[in-house]
């Protein structure tokens, strides 16, 4: 069977999940369409569609406890030969005047009412916090970002999904200008950028340094989470809704002036050439029937087409856009080769919930006939995108894995970590030397590394004695753990 991811999101402001009646009709429309994945929201703005995550279960209309929504989208899909990924939204804290039930919800107990480093809250550069009701989180504070590590991570430790799908793992939105971001200014992020510069000043939203190291906290995060999904089910694929705001990197001096870079610092392409994501399904949410916009699709899925190395990436068009002969024309165009000779992997649509442009406007019955219309186009006839059945990609790197990983933490003996002190992975014979600055915890990581015997060499800052060397053996399709001895703070 050839290989072709095919997928709806299945948001869960929009029923589709909210009763095991609703599951039923989702997967039975999947399968009209033949697709091979769903990937579902799970958990919106840091509320689970779930009974078993550190997530506190939703306060959505949906069936009532024990009803697990999650679970039942698994039994019901797996039944029907459909993965699952299980849709997690990262940056967006919580998008309501009322506040969540739950105490332990993160807006409750690191929102508005909490201070210092316990307040986990994302800040512009004028003091905004919140954005009508939207709250963001700071992807700097270590405590948030170990949140979300540990939370992911029972998501797959209690479910038998098939992979975590990352949304806004980004700054947020709402910035002065499309080159840079106004986002990263909490009492906590601002602490931590000083002491790993030592400046004292607070920089301009357009500062490199700032906007460098800011993009930074992504990228850690996004690491952490691989290497903490590996540890929990190494066979759990990690995507991510990749950014493609505007004219592609073709039209725009590069990838580093586009806005997914540049505003809110999202590097996805380096993500997957360090490897730390399996597979970027882009949000290329264009409308084919205008000229500017068709261009800014082409662009972006050649360039998804041609930068996916030994990873994968998705195209993801906005079917609530378009009316169906146009998503029908996206899907041929998303599969046709670049100059290069490569395509993307698949399509995703987005949404389940409106699948077309006169859907999105519609009753319940017209979103259903105009679904139904979408599968019949994409399915029916020889020279239909979708008329045979595709298997989902599979991933030789994590199936068949010829490199290992390894991760460490670098703390004082009273336990206060070392927060942005460089490690490298130095090869004793052959291999790569890598290099990264550990994270608020004292975390490090390093993601496909060739087997082989390494040294790890800590770059210890001033006052602090300890063992700055240690040797770890890495070994295909394991974690490596780098043991590096409690360091020692000198007195001043």
């Amino acid at each position: 069977m050839p290989e072709q991811w095919r997928s709806y999101w299945v948001d869960a402001f929009n029923e589709g999940i909210y009763t095991s009646a609703q599951v039923e009709e989702l997967v039975g429309d999947a399968l009209e369409v033949n697709a091979n994945a769903l990937i579902v929201q799970v958990a919106r703005r840091y509320d689970c569609f779930c009974n078993r995550a550190l997530y506190p279960r939703t306060d959505a209309a949906i069936a009532p406890a024990p009803y697990d929504p999650l679970d039942e989208v698994i039994k019901q899909a797996h039944a029907a030969g459909l993965e699952v990924h299980a849709w997690v939204n990262v940056g967006t804290l919580w998008n309501s005047a009322t506040a969540p039930s739950s105490p332990d919800h993160a807006f409750n107990a690191h929102g508005p009412s909490a201070t210092g480093a316990d307040r986990w809250l994302n800040k512009r550069h004028d003091g905004t916090e919140l954005v009508g009701a939207n709250a963001f989180i700071d992807p700097a504070n270590p405590a948030a970002v170990d949140y979300i590590v540990d939370a992911i991570q029972s998501i797959t430790s209690e479910y038998d999904v098939d992979g975590i799908n990352l949304d806004y793992i980004r700054y947020p939105d709402y910035n002065s200008t499309t080159t840079h971001s106004d986002w990263g200014y909490s009492e906590t992020s601002i602490a931590r950028f000083q002491a790993a510069t030592g400046r004292t000043d607070v920089p301009a939203p357009s500062d490199q340094q700032f906007t460098d190291w800011r993009r930074e906290q992504i990228t850690n995060l996004v690491r952490k989470i691989y290497l903490g999904m590996l540890e929990a089910d190494p066979t759990d694929r990690l995507t991510n809704d990749g950014i493609t705001y505007g004219f592609g990197p073709q039209s725009v001096g590069g990838w580093e002036k586009t806005r997914t870079y540049a505003e809110v610092l999202q590097d996805w392409k380096g993500w997957l050439e360090e490897g730390i994501i399996d597979t970027v399904v882009a949000m290329n949410y264009k409308r084919e029937w205008m000229p500017d916009q068709a261009q800014m699709y082409a662009e972006w899925n050649e360039v998804l087409a041609d930068w996916q190395g030994e990873r994968q990436t998705v195209s993801g068009p906005a079917l609530y856009l378009n009316e169906i002969d146009d998503s029908v024309q996206q899907v041929r165009d998303l599969l046709t080769p670049t100059a290069a000779g490569n395509t993307v992997v698949g399509w995703s649509g987005y949404s389940y919930a409106n699948p077309s442009l006169t859907a999105a406007a519609g009753s319940a019955a017209v979103k259903d006939a105009e679904r139904a219309a979408l599968a019949a186009a994409l399915t029916t006839g020889a020279d239909a995108p979708f008329a045979a059945d595709a298997a989902v990609p599979s991933m030789p790197w994590k199936e068949d894995p010829t490199t290992g990983n390894v991760t460490g933490t670098l703390a004082l003996r009273d336990g206060v970590p070392l927060d942005g002190v460089t490690v490298t992975l130095e090869p004793v014979m052959g291999g790569e030397e890598q290099s990264h600055a550990s994270d608020g915890s004292g975390w490090f990581g390093f993601v496909d590394v060739e087997p082989g015997l390494y040294l790890v060499r800590v770059d210890l800052p001033d006052g602090v004695v300890g063992q700055p060397v240690s040797a770890v053996r890495v070994r295909a399709g394991q974690i490596a753990p780098a043991r590096l001895a409690p360091y020692v703070a000198q007195p001043r």
